[in-house]
């Protein structure tokens, strides 16, 4: 615990999705304090034209409340 999910599309190197996956590591060791070994990222590609139904509509408009991080929604803005 805990584990997290990366939705994108497809056309990403395996190395870019290693880096990434190594980057929300560190980050969720150092935002929440656990080890490396509780952490777990795993990878869902979504072509471009699926993007809106299976993962905008269900995700991200359908759970707006549980969204830490709204899209477009600029990081520098927050309280």
């Amino acid at each position: 615990m805990p584990h997290v999910i990366v939705k994108l599309w497809r056309g990403n190197s395996e190395h870019q999705k290693a880096r990434l996956a190594d980057a929300i590591t560190k980050d969720v060791m150092d935002a929440l304090g656990f080890g490396e070994e509780s952490v777990s990222v795993s990878m869902e590609e979504v072509e471009p034209q699926d993007w809106a139904e299976k993962v905008y509509k269900p995700e991200i408009a359908n759970k707006s409340t549980q969204l830490y991080k709204q899209p477009g929604y600029d990081l520098s803005e927050s309280p």
